[in-house]
């Protein structure tokens, strides 16, 4: 469902698929070729959200801005199922691991691995080209050609996705 909040209003962007139980509210910009997965919160109702294009935001992700803020998500980004993010930056290609939690202010380099369940403290910066995990979440390697390989194998298939539930759409089933 996608609502107009405050004089705040969403806009999806080409062959962007937003899933009928997901919840886009106020100052959220998506752009093409985007899966926003059923029941996604993007909450932009006193900051801003922008997501770029060939971006997957999974089930049950929860996406808000600070106040006057915006929370910038690159393009070609994966944040898996169940993450929270209140973060600043998440660069291009980056991956969010599900179940992570991306706190506020936080951000996030480009083509960077935030693990599954690991916490991005206030304000913490984790570096482009890395996989962090952990509790408060730490550096533990770099990115390897495995690691990129794996990751567009990934992004494409959900760039495929919302061009098929865009094309086909899902039929009730009683």
């Amino acid at each position: 469902m996608i609502y107009e909040f405050d004089g705040r209003k969403p806009v999806i962007g080409r062959d962007s698929y937003v899933g009928e139980s997901a919840l886009v509210i106020g100052d959220v910009r998506i752009g093409d070729n985007c899966y926003i997965g059923h029941g996604a919160i993007l909450r932009g109702d006193y900051g801003t959200i922008i997501v770029g294009d060939g971006t997957a935001v999974e089930e049950g992700v929860i996406v808000h801005a600070s106040p006057d803020f915006t929370c910038n998500i690159g393009e070609k980004v994966t944040i898996g199922h169940g993450a929270i993010i209140h973060s600043e930056r998440i660069g291009d290609l980056a991956v969010i691991g599900m179940g992570a939690v991306l706190s506020i202010m936080a951000e996030v380099g480009e083509r960077a691995i935030v693990a599954e369940g690991a916490v991005v403290k206030m304000r913490q910066k984790i570096p482009a080209g890395v996989v962090a995990a952990g509790n408060p979440a730490k550096v533990v390697r770099d990115i390897e050609d495995r690691d990129e390989k794996l990751w567009a194998w990934g992004k494409q298939l959900y760039i495929d996705l919302a061009k098929k539930y865009l094309e086909l759409g899902m039929q009730r089933v009683d």
